[in-house]
């Protein structure tokens, strides 16, 4: 990458994680979207899809060696706390957390993509730099960033029940307070065929008590039923 201005990533660096990295290319592939490659071959040769498989592993091995340690739930509850913890909307949180937004470098189309992609690239990027981090200062590293980022918000997982799968916990809700079950009825289609997005509601008693968005009805209906279980909780204290 001679030539490149990597001012802004070491000043990110520094800033954000504590420190300059000694090998600033790998921040650099870190932040690279396939895409731009595919615009920049002259100038971009590497993006990050290795450094998000090795990012995606260590992420995983900090997160069930935690849970492992600290609690003693069986192996099937553990999965869907771990579940919670690594899913793309906690990661896109933890990278949306770390202000890098401006250094991905994604052609231009990508850019102007669809928000739910966005989101995915975000994801995908904070999975790279667990991995550039990992190669830069090792486990202990990357654990660091793992910890402050995503094993942070067990406390809030668990006391909100997001581990759960959103729609058997809000059919559990439903029933348990209003002997009934929910009913989900899309509201709005919008985009092609290639990128749909789904607006869903989810009604008990013909009351609507929350929607949702996504690219499927199926992901459109976690969403809604995530915001039942808010209503839920909010209306009757429950956890």
């Amino acid at each position: 990458m001679s030539g490149m201005n990597t001012a802004p990533y070491q000043a990110w660096a520094k800033e954000t994680l504590g420190y300059e990295f000694k090998d600033v290319d790998l921040l650099v592939t870190a932040f690279t979207h396939r895409s731009y490659v595919n615009e920049h071959r002259k100038s971009a040769r590497q993006h990050n899809e290795r450094l998000e498989f090795l990012g995606d592993a260590v992420l995983e091995l900090v997160v069930t060696s935690f849970l492992f340690q600290k609690y003693t739930e069986p192996e099937g509850i553990l999965t869907a706390w771990r579940s919670a913890l690594v899913r793309t909307e906690s990661i896109c949180e933890a990278g949306e957390e770390l202000g890098y937004d401006a250094l991905l470098r994604m052609s231009k189309g990508e850019r102007a993509g669809s928000e739910s992609a966005r989101k995915h690239i975000v994801a995908n990027a904070f999975e790279a730099l667990i991995g550039a981090v990992y190669l830069e200062k090792g486990y202990k590293g990357a654990e660091k960033i793992i910890n402050a980022r995503i094993i942070s918000k067990i406390d809030e997982i668990l006391a909100t029940g997001s581990w759960r799968d959103p729609k058997s916990y809000l059919q559990e809700l439903s029933q348990k307070h209003d002997d009934q079950t929910p009913d989900y009825k899309v509201l709005e289609e919008e985009g092609p065929d290639h990128d749909k997005q789904f607006t869903v509601g989810v009604y008990v008693r013909d009351k609507k008590i929350g929607s949702g968005v996504g690219p499927s009805k199926q992901k459109a209906q976690s969403a809604a039923a995530e915001q039942g279980i808010m209503w839920y909780n909010k209306e009757h204290g429950q956890n």
